[in-house]
């Protein structure tokens, strides 16, 4: 991960400008949902400057047709191999968590970009709610079974979202036995959870040189949203569009490759001492905003709380029944 002097990075960077200079030759990253949108942007840009990129998706089939442009644009070394990963099944993820812990390679970065987001209410195989049981619970046991792989030096990003202001984490009723399903509320605690798994992972790592950082891509019209009703997407909108007005600005989608960008800022260019234990946005370190009106930049409290993200890690491992 050579350091070179670039132009100052900001909303509208694409993951070409993060990287511009950039050699990545050996270095080995492993993507989850490398199978649409961001996924297989990330993994484009760090292969097009020599990264190794081992991409995991639930379908194969889709995740090869998707990254052609992966092979194409590879570079000094870059290249591209696919494993099997459900994210919402955790037989599948043990599974595909033994098979990296057998075959040994490390990594340098792990970066958990795959999820749903607003799902109609549901269930994983293990019977979770959808949303926490695939964003969270499924990245928290893939990801501490595969950490004696991580290189002291290597980081985890957790891809997270400015979603997480909708709602905290609910650690009495983690899956809505209690309360009624509302599938922005569900991705809110999805989404913060996210962020606190970074905090803690980072605060049990960081010790012997591995950190984390969570980080929020911005608004992109990618698969992310195909479960969502046109109802649902308007509201999204309109709720978008108000609180970025509130704060004096106007609400812009960002194309994939911008949306990527703080992706493998975080992963591979912001010094780890800066990102660790941090919630980043727009390729710099966001500021923690309580205000409501503030618009949509930064992170509320709750969602980089240390107790709160211990509490969390105690509440999935019981869920998950493995203790890491």
């Amino acid at each position: 991960m050579s350091e070179t002097t670039a132009a100052p990075l900001g909303a509208k960077s694409t993951t070409d400008d993060v990287l511009a200079g950039r050699d990545l030759a050996g270095t080995r990253i492993l993507i989850t949902g490398v199978s649409a949108g961001l996924g297989v942007e990330t993994a484009r840009a760090l292969a097009a400057h020599g990264a190794e990129i081992v991409g995991a998706a639930r379908d194969l089939d889709k995740a090869r047709a998707a990254t052609e442009a992966v092979r194409r644009d590879a570079r000094n070394g870059g290249s591209l191999e696919l494993i099997a990963l459900d994210l919402a099944d955790l037989t599948s993820v043990r599974a595909c968590a033994d098979a990296l812990l057998a075959d040994g390679r490390p990594f340098d970065v792990v970066i958990c970009n795959a999820g749903v987001m607003a799902t109609p209410f549901g269930k994983t195989a293990d019977g979770f709610e959808t949303q926490f049981g695939t964003n969270h619970l499924g990245h928290f046991v893939f990801v501490n079974r595969i950490a004696p792989l991580i290189r002291a030096g290597g980081r985890v990003v957790s891809l997270a979202s400015a979603g997480h202001r909708f709602s905290d984490v609910n650690l009495e009723d983690p899956g809505f036995e209690r309360t009624p399903y509302e599938p922005f509320a569900a991705y809110g605690r999805a989404k913060t959870a996210n962020v606190l798994f970074a905090v803690e992972f980072d605060r049990r790592h960081k010790g012997h040189g591995v950190r984390a950082t969570a980080i929020h891509p911005g608004g992109i019209q990618t698969e992310l949203g195909r479960h969502m009703t046109d109802e649902l997407r308007a509201q999204m909108l309109a709720n978008v569009t108000a609180a970025q007005a509130a704060s004096g600005g106007a609400f812009e989608w960002k194309t994939v490759p911008q949306g990527a960008a703080t992706s493998v800022w975080a992963a591979v260019v912001a010094p780890a001492d800066v990102v660790g234990g941090h919630y980043c946005e727009d390729c710099h370190v966001a500021e923690v905003v309580d205000n409501v009106s503030a618009g949509r930049d930064g992170v509320r409290a709750y969602a980089v709380d240390p107790d709160r993200a211990k509490a969390l890690w105690a509440l999935s491992e019981k869920m998950v029944g493995e203790t890491f």
